[in-house]
């Protein structure tokens, strides 16, 4: 008989969270979506032009990705859009196969976060340690901040190299030709939003930046680079198009749309765990990864770039009120009115602002207090992950810093285990003040301390053969898992007990192992009555063993 399939793991957030809802939560909401769009209209602009896109791209991307992460998604208070973890990669992604490639590898991404959700794949992305995660993200703010030392500078220079070595030789070799008031402006653009804070914490810095700097650069007439010199804005609501799609594309953009959906998928639930601890609730990891790809299946299709959760907005959703998928909604809804209405006007923003606020973006989200702290009280092993993975990510790309990683970091896990996964021999201390049983002279008993799996079996051989002794006893209360190499461990041990006329005894098998050994028809090899609950009764049958040398 089957039963009814629970799809209750990927159901989206705002069926729940509309339940009892009312015109005050809806003000609070409303107040919430126009203040993060407020916040967001800036980040979008700056985020598309330092990925290498049109400046209303970015803002495409806010619009669709976040209007349908919002609606679909696992988080009450989630708010989607351009971050700036994608800019490295999109950028790589435009230079080698312009936007035709970038939208095939963004569509391909979505179908993949697609299945991710549906497998329940957003559970396994805590196993992704703490080291591989601060490391790349400090890479790609390194990324980030050397992306933006060409408009910064106001440097007279060509294209920008996306290696990163490559472009720190060009950008050091044009520095000579830095400009006095495009680096006066990003510094102002700078100081803004380092103090404006302290004025006021509902007004974003990076918007009275752009307002400040944009005033200046207008009225005195400065020879400051601006978005309307470098691209053409369009304004509007973005139109439906359908890429051109052939085999090579697609087969050429599978690393790049693998990259794209681990890093959203990663991303947005951290975002995800961030905002559950400020609203204390629970999201659902698979049905925000649905959420996630049919965003960016959307973003694609409209002529956006790769989203995920933004943090940084999640969290001034929360402070701002924001409680329901609707706050996000709204904060859609509010960047189409700024899409239509003021697009124009971005023009006349100057790109050493734009590149100010990249520069803060990229220092925020560097997480270098958790590097520094890591560094200092971290064992050697992680801080190894981190380091490699941090120089990976900023020297080839984020795909093989994470697969090192993960791959240094599964290596440096077993290692451990090996380490203190152990086996000791009872010693009889009979008559002292001890914890050990008073064990039979014809008995050795061993302890197994620690998973037994192939970095750890090797031990099992090592057991001696003492004259007189007609019994083993392993005790295995505290082994919680077993893996085939260590079955094999003790078939070998096994047939070696069998030559030297020795029993085998195995005391206080756990769960796991049982079923390892049951599946393998270890137990009949062993027999069944050499299986003890417990240590007492362990000794009691080899105290019933004293005479018999069954075999």
């Amino acid at each position: 008989m089957g039963g009814n399939v629970d799809f209750n793991y990927i159901k989206p957030k705002i069926f729940t969270a509309l339940k009892n809802y009312n015109s005050e939560q809806f003000v609070k909401d409303l107040i919430s979506g126009i203040i993060v769009a407020i916040i967001a209209m800036p980040l979008s602009i700056a985020l598309a032009i330092a990925s290498g896109v049109n400046p209303e791209q970015g803002l495409y991307t806010a619009v669709v990705a976040g209007f349908f992460i919002s609606f679909l998604g696992g988080s009450r208070v989630q708010i989607g859009g351009p971050t700036a973890a994608f800019v490295v990669i999109i950028y790589g992604i435009v230079v080698q196969f312009g936007m035709a490639g970038l939208t095939v590898a963004t569509i391909m991404a979505g179908i993949m976060l697609i299945i991710m959700g549906v497998l329940r794949l957003g559970d396994f992305i805590k196993f992704i340690p703490k080291t591989i995660t601060v490391g790349f993200t400090f890479g790609i703010a390194v990324s980030i901040v050397a992306g933006q030392i060409k408009d910064f500078f106001g440097l007279e220079m060509g294209a920008v190299p996306a290696e990163f070595i490559e472009k720190m030789i060009v950008l050091g070799e044009n520095f000579h030709t830095l400009s006095l008031e495009t680096l006066m402006i990003g510094m102002l653009a700078l100081l803004i939003q380092i103090f404006w804070p302290r004025v006021s914490k509902k007004i974003p810095g990076s918007l009275v930046a752009i307002i400040v700097t944009t005033v200046i650069v207008g009225f005195a007439k400065l020879p400051v680079k601006t978005i309307g010199d470098l691209y053409t804005i369009k304004s509007g609501l973005p139109t439906f198009t359908v890429p051109e799609i052939s085999p090579s594309l697609i087969s050429q953009m599978i690393s790049p749309a693998f990259t794209i959906a681990i890093l959203a998928a990663i991303e947005s639930l951290l975002s995800c765990v961030v905002s559950d601890s400020m609203i204390g609730g629970h999201h659902s990891p698979n049905a925000e990864l649905i959420g996630q790809g049919i965003g960016n299946i959307m973003s694609a299709l409209f002529g956006g770039i790769p989203a995920t959760g933004a943090i940084a907005r999640t969290a001034a959703n929360v402070k701002n009120g924001g409680r329901t998928p609707v706050a996000g909604m709204i904060h859609a809804v509010t960047l189409v009115l700024i899409l239509v209405f003021l697009m124009p006007y971005a023009s006349l923003i100057p790109m050493s602002c734009l590149a100010a606020i990249l520069i803060v973006v990229g220092y925020n989200m560097s997480g270098w207090r958790s590097v520094v702290n890591i560094i200092k009280t971290a064992p050697k092993s992680d801080i190894a992950v981190l380091l490699i993975t941090l120089f990976l990510t900023v020297l080839f790309d984020l795909v093989m810093a994470i697969k090192f990683g993960m791959i240094l970091a599964a290596f440096l896990f077993l290692k451990r285990m090996s380490d203190i996964a152990n086996v000791r021999q009872w010693v009889d201390k009979s008559g002292e003040d001890n914890d050990l049983k008073l064990v039979p002279k014809n008995t050795l008993v061993y302890e197994i301390f620690g998973a037994l799996f192939f970095g750890a079996a090797k031990d099992l051989m090592n057991i001696p053969h003492e004259e007189g002794k007609n019994v083993l006893v392993l005790r295995m209360r505290n082994v919680p898992a077993m893996d085939i190499s260590g079955l094999e461990a003790l078939e070998e041990l096994l047939k070696l007990c069998r030559k030297r006329g020795i029993n085998l005894i195995l005391s206080h098998v756990n769960e796991q192992p049982m079923k390892v050994m049951e599946k393998a028809g270890f137990i009949e090899k062993v027999g069944r009555e050499n299986f003890c609950e417990n240590i007492d009764k362990s000794l009691e049958r080899a105290e019933s063993l004293k005479i018999s040398r069954i075999c």
